[in-house]
């Protein structure tokens, strides 16, 4: 849970923007949208080795 003191006489703009800047940088939406479905270890390592190809064949054809 976040918490964010506001101080006196501190607009609320400014202590809305810096919670969405600590939310940001703690990474709650992207851990949100990871968990809203399971998915399998293999499929995830699969996914990985996908892109992995991907990057390196990028990679070689750039050096061409």
């Amino acid at each position: 849970m976040l918490i964010i003191p506001v101080k006196d006489g501190e607009n609320i703009d400014r202590a809305l923007k810096r919670f969405k800047r600590k939310f940001d940088r703690t990474g709650g939406m992207r851990q949100l949208r990871t968990r809203k479905e399971f998915i399998k270890p293999s499929v995830r390592n699969r996914d990985k080795i996908k892109k992995a190809v991907y990057i390196q064949r990028l990679r070689d054809l750039e050096n061409l």
